[in-house]
């Protein structure tokens, strides 16, 4: 996949949609793409987080204490907390077909911040965010 392709993708996601263009080119160049067969556990609750993907094209699950929770297909992402903490996986993430991703470790991530610290600005917005919807979630 391109530089271009890559850019216009990241610029989708929420916390990377603010990017400058040189911003979200640096991103690409870090970003490296990922294939895995359907079935496959991409990321499993409870281990080290390592970092963060994009699904580019394919479907996945997740699933928290072996319950389903959503589904993921191209556009959606997950591990941004792994990016910031490397701490243990919240969900399992297991392919339901051939999947393709864009991934970042997290300490390639890391450099990026170090050459671009708004990229981490809005990342922590969007990581916000989120837990404050899984929080309204287990209080409904």
């Amino acid at each position: 996949m391109e530089t271009r392709e890559v850019t216009e993708k990241l610029a989708k996601v929420p916390m990377f949609s603010g990017c400058t263009k040189r911003e979200l080119e640096a991103i690409a160049r870090a970003a490296k793409e990922v294939r895995h067969p359907e079935g496959h556990v991409i990321a499993r609750e409870g281990d080290r987080g390592l970092g963060f993907f994009l699904i580019t094209d394919g479907t996945a699950r997740v699933s928290i204490g072996g319950k389903p929770r959503s589904k993921l297909g191209p556009g959606d992402f997950f591990g941004e907390i792994a990016l910031l903490d490397r701490g243990p996986r919240t969900a399992t993430v297991t392919s339901t077909s051939p999947i393709r991703l864009l991934g970042l470790t997290a300490w390639v991530f890391r450099g990026l911040i170090e050459e671009h610290p708004s990229i981490g600005f809005k990342l922590l917005e969007v990581v916000a965010g989120r837990l404050r919807e899984a929080s309204k979630d287990t209080t409904s």
